[in-house]
């Protein structure tokens, strides 16, 4: 895999910071009349709390600990979980252009065209997040079906081939089913990023890695209720 910026120091791996939340002050519930007598109220800052590790209080930091904090910077897992991300997504695509010829149902082909417009997208903000980092864009290679040298989700070449030979409700079943185990597999790696080792604090990385998760996630709500639909 590709390996971090130098101009990223290497501690950076080993400190997880939890994310920095501004808790606003409670407002004041009731009718109190303003008028212009009224003498002028100086706001006071928002209290800065940095949230503890699941299980433990979060912290009230005063304005010199506040200041102090610096963002977080992007990790080797971060790194790892785009470059896998990318050729992911390209097995989508894979799968999608096959719906064209092949697919029976119409609502196949609509929901093909959603998943094409959204991780089009996404590869491209992946693509663009490594670039801005100077990473690699091919630091990782797709793997086919679950596996030391695979990623969750990805239909093997032989499952791939199943599905380029099918057609009419024998391909809708096959694609439902493929479509629904890869994108699982993509949240999968979604979760793993955000709740294991060093991954998932940036914020930028935080944020692109939720926007999948969810669009998948919705997806595959979609696809489940079409795969329950009765025969004929």
């Amino acid at each position: 895999m590709a390996s971090r910026s130098d101009s990223v120091p290497r501690a950076a791996h080993a400190t997880r910071r939890w994310p920095v939340v501004l808790v606003g002050l409670a407002l004041v519930l009731g009718s109190v009349a303003c008028t212009a007598d009224d003498p002028p109220v100086k706001d006071d800052a928002a209290p800065v709390v940095q949230l503890g590790a699941p299980g433990e209080a979060g912290k009230t930091l005063s304005p010199d600990e506040a200041e102090a904090i610096e963002e977080p910077t992007w990790t080797d897992a971060d790194v790892e979980f785009v470059q896998g991300m990318i050729p992911h997504h390209q097995q989508a695509l894979e799968m999608t252009a096959l719906v064209g010829d092949r697919a029976d149902d119409p609502d196949l082909t609509a929901m093909a065209e959603r998943i094409e417009v959204s991780q089009l997208a996404e590869i491209d903000q992946l693509e663009g997040w490594l670039a801005a980092r100077g990473e690699s864009v091919s630091g990782m290679h797709a793997g086919h079906g679950d596996g030391e040298h695979g990623m969750p989700g990805m239909l093997s070449p032989q499952e791939m081939a199943r599905l380029e030979r099918a057609s009419g409700p024998r391909f809708d079943q096959l694609f439902l089913l493929g479509m629904i185990r890869h994108h699982e597999g993509a949240v999968l790696m979604v979760e793993s990023l955000l709740t294991e080792g060093e991954g998932g604090q940036e914020s930028e990385v935080f944020q692109l890695a939720g926007h999948i998760g969810s669009d998948q996630q919705v997806e595959i709500a979609a696809m489940k209720r079409k795969l329950a639909e009765p025969a004929g």
